[in-house]
């Protein structure tokens, strides 16, 4: 056999999980199986604020097959409020205590033999609310004379911060013009296959609470859990399965639920499963926040970005919940784009309303940072009369300067964002593009180009979340300062030589296990089939860190990296085996296909499974330097994901890639729709593991920002009412909505992943709002019109159209 190796990272390797799923044999949440479980139904709030002044549950208890029942008040009594990341005290419990704040929020839990019981027994208790008047719009919760929802805390301004960045005021002063805009983001969600599962068990001999549930953690979250239900973080054993049927964010919002259900199974001494129907998933899980912003853009007349004021009201709905209010923070590092501006003044608020609580949605945070600065570019370009494209290019930071240091604390790791603007531009055609826009436009048509470039964060770096606390407080003696984005490996060698690799977080449909073989079979030597991937977790026997999870786009940076440098000391020791046992010295030995030859030598000198029954079967042979066994644990951190300074920069991710998109549409003058004409996407992923899965990625994060964009809204009236439980109502684009889309590649190495790797799974969930935005814009602008609302509905465009016809400025 030949002893040179076959390179496996770069090919597309079939995704391992596939065959499983697709013969119904995957095991998700609500597949496992215990003896004695009983199960939950929650009674929720119908009303968007209210003080519970009694809660009768003497004939739902009186209901044959319900076994317990827990009351708002009683979570009170056995729980904690959750540590929340902002300075303001503010008590979110698990349920409600003492008052309602949001149509849906839990106000009692029954434990019954099943969930038809269960239910039932629901509509039997009976609630005493004293309705409150409710605030559903951000900026009228700031207002005095606003209802209070935080007794606690005495306003609804839950945080604010006013950030500074570069010599703001002189930028203004120097500049040419200032445009000026307003925005509003709306509130959307994720609709994954699975929705939330929890079940719960306590063991009062050893005052273990064990819950499996299909949370994408652990991470800091695990903490956070522990301390609401007052045990020790060693007693709380978490257990997710090997299968999430997706997540994007929104099931960081299962932690409530897992302290809830925990404290069930504690009342109830019974093992309890609950399972989350969609209405609930839509009405009270989590989703990204609403924004509303007001933007001032500084320029010269050459095009030349000097500055940009920004003012963000986020609504984050009843309560900060953890990691909130991160929506305002994590984009620090990047929150000036691919753009070489040099200041920067953001002005930020996170307001309590009478919303379901916010959280991550894919994209946390970028989705209304590239909505609004990318439609100000274009803005300014056509203030100035130039072409939006020409006008990016001459403000994009050149391949030359990276490493980049933005004024705000981020280092970008590696780019070529004009490279990757051209390519775009050439698929797109869109010098083509302009000439079918001038035709169509002389027949009366509304037809437009949108472009939008964006640098995708990646890896967030857990300082950022101090963001939230003055450089005043965190300089107090006591503060806590966070920092860091680690994740943990671990690869093993079995006594007959194969090998195994352990996650420290379970995938939720990405593909993780054909990328990590990919990655230990190109390390270690070995054919990717050889290699035994497990993903499932659980807290007590698995390697993890606080910042371990699935989410921000980091398995591919963060934990590739990990697997990558595991693999390479586990290479390391069995070379220094077969070293010792022929008497040869560890450079002069290679591997491929799990067998290990001398140097240009085709013959064979051990292979694994000889070095392994060294290692396994007889460690007294060895030296004490090589030492028994043949397993690794290591742990990856990036070193540039410090702290917060005392100026409130940060390095808020740890990696950073890069989106050029350009989507052409045509505008139905009488109806409002938009048909997606062309939609070219560009992306800087870095190292390429396995290239269908990147696409993969990136198509499913154009369809997620499509959604946002202009289909999905949870909508509220003015009185709190939430008016989309269903996908009656909340609307999700469908086959026929979705357009064909060409995905190409500038691909740069990150200096800062052991692989060169950045992530992907974001991506055009950022940018799909903001381009889709600029090209509807443009196809509105013989019209004078423009929309800078979302989402972008054939009734809003329609308004804006007829508004024009009619002399009006549009609503």
């Amino acid at each position: 056999m030949n002893s040179k190796k076959e390179k496996w990272i770069g090919k597309n390797l079939s995704r391992k999980e596939d065959e499983i799923l697709l013969k119904g044999k995957g095991m998700f949440a609500d597949d496992l199986r215990f003896a004695d479980l009983c199960h939950a139904a929650i009674l929720r709030s119908p009303h968007p604020h209210a003080r519970i002044r009694d809660i009768r549950i003497d004939k739902a208890l009186a209901l044959q097959g319900v076994f317990d029942i827990l009351t708002a008040s009683e979570v009170g009594r056995m729980s904690g409020p959750f540590p929340a990341g902002i300075p303001a005290r503010m008590n979110y419990y698990s349920a409600a205590v003492e008052k309602v704040r949001y149509v849906g929020e839990p106000v009692a839990v029954v434990v019954a033999e099943d969930r038809y019981v269960a239910e039932d027994a629901c509509e039997l208790i009976a609630v005493d609310y004293e309705r409150l008047a409710a605030v559903t719009d951000q900026e009228k919760a700031m207002e005095p004379g606003a209802p209070i929802l935080h007794d606690e805390l005495g306003t609804n301004v839950a945080n604010h911060r006013l950030l500074r960045y570069g010599e703001v005021d002189p930028a203004f002063s120097a500049a040419d013009l200032v445009v000026q805009q307003e925005f509003r983001f709306h509130k959307y969600s994720s609709t994954p296959v699975e929705t939330c599962v929890v079940i719960a068990s306590y063991d009062e001999a050893t005052e273990v609470l064990t819950l499996w549930s299909n949370f994408h953690g652990p991470f800091a979250l695990h903490s956070f859990v522990a301390k609401a239900l007052k045990i020790p973080e060693n007693k709380l054993r978490l257990i997710v399965p090997r299968d999430i049927g997706g997540s994007f964010g929104i099931k960081i919002g299962i932690t409530s639920y897992l302290t809830l259900i925990g404290l069930a199974a504690k009342k109830s001494g019974k093992m309890v499963k609950w399972v989350e129907d969609r209405r609930e998933h839509l009405m009270a899980l989590s989703s990204g926040a609403e924004r509303k912003a007001f933007y001032e853009l500084a320029a010269r007349k050459d095009g030349t970005i000097l500055g940009v004021r920004a003012r963000y009201i986020d609504n984050n709905g009843a309560y900060i919940r953890a990691p909130e209010p991160a929506n305002l923070y994590r984009t620090t590092g990047n929150t000036l784009g691919p753009y070489k501006i040099n200041s920067i003044e953001i002005d930020a608020y996170a307001v309590t309303t009478n919303k379901s609580p916010t959280g991550p949605n894919r994209g946390y945070g970028c989705q209304q940072l590239y909505f609004c600065l990318e439609s100000m570019v274009d803005r300014l370009a056509r203030e100035l009369g130039q072409d939006p494209a020409e006008l990016r290019l001459r403000n994009l930071i050149e391949p030359t300067q990276f490493p980049y240091r933005t004024p705000s604390g981020g280092l970008y790791d590696s780019g070529d964002y004009p490279a990757g603007l051209r390519k775009a531009l050439k698929m797109a055609d869109y010098d083509g593009l302009k000439r079918q826009r001038q035709a169509t436009r002389k027949q009366g048509r509304l037809f437009g180009i949108g472009l939008a470039v964006a640098v995708e964060p990646c890896v967030s770096n857990m300082g950022y979340l101090n963001l939230a606390f003055p450089p005043e407080m965190r300089a107090r003696k006591g503060f806590h300062s966070k920092s860091g984005a680690g994740e943990t490996a671990v690869v093993k060698m079995d006594p007959m030589g194969r090998v195994s690799a352990i996650l420290g977080s379970t995938p939720s449909g990405q593909g993780h296990e054909a990328l990590v073989a990919q990655v230990i079979a190109d390390e270690l030597g070995v054919h990717p089939e050889a290699v035994n991937v497990v993903t499932e977790m659980d807290t007590f026997t698995r390697y993890w860190t606080i910042s371990s999870g699935n989410y921000s786009s980091r398995f591919a940076s963060a934990g590739l990296s990990a697997f990558a440098q595991a693999a390479r000391r586990l290479r390391e020791k069995v070379l220094k085996i077969a070293a010792y046992r022929f008497n040869v010295a560890t450079e002069k030995l290679t591997v491929n296909d799990s067998k290990i030859f001398m140097e240009d030598e085709a013959e064979m000198l051990i292979d694994f499974r000889g070095v392994a029954g060294l290692a396994h079967w007889n460690p007294t042979s060895l030296p004490d330097d090589i030492g028994p066994g043949l397993e690794i644990s290591h742990l990856f951190n990036f070193p540039q994901s410090d702290v917060v300074d005392d100026r409130d920069r940060v390095n808020s991710s740890s990696t950073y890639g890069f989106i050029a998109e350009v989507a052409a549409v045509e505008v139905d003058r009488d109806t409002g729709v938009i048909n997606i004409v062309k939609y070219i996407s560009v992306h800087d992923t870095g190292t390429v593991i396995n290239p269908q899965r990147v696409e993969g990625q990136i198509y499913g994060s154009i369809l997620h920002g499509l959604g946002g964009a202009m289909f999905e809204e949870l909508a509220y009236d003015e009185k709190g009412n939430f008016l989309t439980p269903s996908f009656n109502e909340y609307v999700c684009p469908t086959a026929p909505q979705v357009p064909a889309v060409k995905i190409g590649h500038v691909s740069t190495r990150s200096p800062f992943s052991v692989l060169g790797t950045k992530g992907c799974g974001e991506g055009s969930a950022m940018t799909a709002p903001a381009v889709l935005a600029n090209a509807l814009n443009d196809a509105l602008s013989p019209l004078g019109v423009g929309v800078s609302e979302l989402p972008l509905t054939p009734g809003r465009i329609w308004q804006a159209i007829q508004a024009s016809e009619a002399g009006k400025p549009p609503p």
